[in-house]
């Protein structure tokens, strides 16, 4: 764990350390989840993987931003990120918002991004988007700071295992963003959507989705499926926590894609 200035930016980063045999993959997080939520989908990945992870501006222990900031200008940050840590190429996986941001990386930054793995996410505002109701769940980081909440919206808004265990919610919903962070990671998604540029998209691509996600509706996966020229889709069954929750029954799929 280091802290890193890059593009402006003073970020929290954390490096597993592989075998240098393969390209590392960097996770790109969802709103409002420090680095740390990722520990069970990290574990899950063969040791010979390097993993990098960040904290966005205002989560868990990156300073808050100065300002807002927009998408294209978090993807240009990643991407010194990438460079400063000496890597030509690494192979990208963003998850729910940071599928978002993932999607902007693969655009600004083309040539270091191997492969793509795009995990619960859509295009951003222009979306098939889930029901008012769990929407505005959202709209809060309450779900962070007070376990009781989180647990009693967890089944509502996440779907899959948290409908019968929403008590697990609590135990991953840690060390979160600030009252700023929060809000300036939702002003950088606010009218910005990758919808038209999809198809500029050239990096191999796998598409994950489940069944059952009430933030991100299933249709949404196939829109990036149908819209990135070389892409896979995955369909699982279960919600929108599942590489958290269930890392063991994605961890092998994303790992098959990823190999060299």
């Amino acid at each position: 764990m280091e802290t890193l200035t890059v593009g402006g930016r003073t970020l929290r980063v954390d490096v597993r350390p592989g075998t240098g045999t393969r390209p590392p993959l960097l996770l790109l997080n969802g709103i409002g989840a420090s680095l740390e939520m990722l520990d069970p989908f990290v574990e899950a990945l063969p040791a010979d993987l390097e993993v990098v992870r960040f904290d966005v501006p205002g989560v868990g222990g990156s300073p808050q931003p100065s300002a807002p900031y927009r998408m294209p200008a978090l993807a240009r940050t990643v991407g010194a990120l990438v460079r400063e840590l000496g890597h030509p190429q690494v192979d990208v996986l963003g998850y729910s918002w940071g599928g978002g941001l993932a999607q902007q990386v693969a655009l600004s930054e083309r040539a270091l991004v191997r492969r793509l793995v795009l995990v619960a996410t859509g295009t951003g505002s222009l979306m098939v988007p889930g029901r008012p109701n769990v929407l505005s769940k959202m709209l809060t980081r309450r779900r962070y700071s007070d376990p009781a909440y989180a647990a009693q919206v967890a089944g509502e808004i996440y779907g899959g295992s948290m409908r019968t265990h929403p008590e697990r919610a609590a135990r991953l919903l840690h060390g979160g963003p600030t009252q700023r962070g929060y809000l300036y990671q939702l002003l950088a998604g606010a009218g910005w959507t990758t919808l038209p540029a999809l198809w500029m998209i050239g990096a191999p691509t796998l598409v994950v989705a489940g069944d059952d996600d009430p933030i991100i509706p299933l249709v949404n996966a196939r829109i990036l499926h149908r819209g990135i020229p070389r892409s896979t889709l995955h369909v699982y069954r279960g919600g929108h926590l599942a590489l958290l929750t269930e890392p063991a029954e994605l961890a092998p799929t994303i790992e098959r894609f990823l190999r060299p």
